[in-house]
């Protein structure tokens, strides 16, 4: 069950020994692992669609997406997700760091039906009047609404998240790996400090505060899974009930009410600084490739290609390592930094 924390705009009073533990055994601490989720991303952009008035980071965004909304698609999504509180733990699947909206998609429509039975059972003692129904008969019928919720699902991503996901998933890549190198550094107590205020350790746990909620989460070996969002820039939610993985959703680093701008535009600020060739290179080094597919893919010589990648490889953004006959360039936690810094 996900469950709100606090920092944003929600409503309710923050009560002061409200808070989750995620309590991590030596295993757990190991076992601790960044994902990514595009259902999560989704269902907040409805409801920042919702109260636009309330998430000023996404103004930019909300710009260039509102006029192009399928209404009959994100009225029924917003009559699942709803502007505030409980969300339905069918929306996504677990987060992991190669999920794709495709994947996600894949998995709600093949999410078992009980489960959702009782998601629907949940939403329907939290809401009234025509919601209300509307989600008593989904109940009644989750195969049907299975179908439905995911062709809106769909139709509602490729209207407004599909044509900015790559500036999305960059911005979320990049706290991943920042997020990262502060483990390497100064461990988990270090990284959890900085997720956000409400969020602190002590005691081996990772401590989150709620707004109505407090609950001591054993992660039993299985450790937990940290997720960034940049649709919900405002505060923490927590997944803690089996057979979930325990999860902690937190605020992305660097989200700007610019962060949405076109890709272009991100291509042209880095490439003032690095060039525009370096900058083509380290924007697509988000994924592993040879010297090879970094020539083809910039347009250039593959020697061309090499003295650039060791430019990039000199300043720390790109990171070379041999896997066989092959040398494969992947942008080091730096060059994630300077990426979403521009974003």
């Amino acid at each position: 069950m996900r469950r709100p924390g606090v920092g944003g705009p929600v409503e309710g009073v923050e009560h002061p020994d409200h808070r989750v533990e995620f309590h991590l055994s030596p295993g757990d601490i190991q076992a601790v692992r960044f994902g990514i989720s595009p259902g999560h991303e989704l269902a907040h952009a409805v409801r920042v669609l919702l109260r636009p008035e309330q998430h000023p980071l996404q103004w930019g965004w909300l710009r260039a997406v509102r006029d192009r909304l399928p209404r009959e698609s994100f009225g029924l999504l917003a009559t699942v997700i709803g502007d505030d509180g409980y969300l339905p733990d069918f929306l996504t699947a677990t987060p992991r760091w190669d999920m794709t909206p495709e994947a996600e998609l894949e998995a709600l429509r093949l999410s078992d039906l009980d489960p959702m039975r009782v998601d629907f059972g949940k939403m329907v003692l939290r809401s009234s009047g025509p919601r209300q129904r509307i989600l008593r008969e989904m109940q009644e019928r989750p195969r049907r609404a299975r179908a439905m919720i995911a062709d809106a699902w769909s139709e509602v991503w490729d209207a407004v998240l599909a044509p900015v996901w790559p500036q999305l998933e960059r911005l979320l890549r990049a706290d991943i790996s920042v997020r990262s190198r502060t483990i390497a550094t100064a461990g988990i107590a270090g990284m959890s400090a900085g997720l956000h205020p409400k969020v602190s350790w002590g005691d081996g746990a990772v401590r989150v505060s709620l707004r109505r909620h407090s609950e001591r989460v054993d992660c039993r070996g299985g450790g937990l899974v940290l997720v960034p969002s940049v649709m919900s820039s405002w505060g923490c939610m927590v997944l803690t009930e089996p057979p979930a993985q325990p999860t902690l959703f937190y605020p992305a680093r660097g989200v700007t009410a610019g962060w949405a701008r076109d890709a272009q535009d991100v291509a042209d600020a880095l490439g003032a600084l690095l060039g525009p060739a370096r900058a083509s290179i380290l924007l697509a080094a988000g994924s592993a490739r040879t010297t090879s597919q970094v020539a083809t893919d910039a347009g250039i010589a593959a020697s061309t290609a090499s003295h650039h990648l060791t430019v990039l490889r000199d300043a720390g953004l790109v990171s070379s390592e041999r896997a066989g006959a092959r040398m494969l360039h992947l942008r080091t936690p730096l060059g994630e930094a300077m990426v979403g810094a521009v974003l």
